[in-house]
């Protein structure tokens, strides 16, 4: 089993429509480096 990490200690990008700080999700694990938004909500937005 994977050792448990504290959400502090998780990588962060800021989404590109409303400027919030996000953190990594374990969905997004495969594809993090094209991940630009926080919600669905912020990509139909943009």
């Amino acid at each position: 089993m994977a050792k448990m990490r504290k959400k502090s200690d998780l990588p962060t990008k800021t989404c590109a429509a409303c400027g919030l700080p996000f953190t990594w999700r374990k969905k997004w694990a495969k594809v993090w480096d094209d991940v630009r938004f926080c919600s669905d909500r912020c990509r139909r937005l943009r």
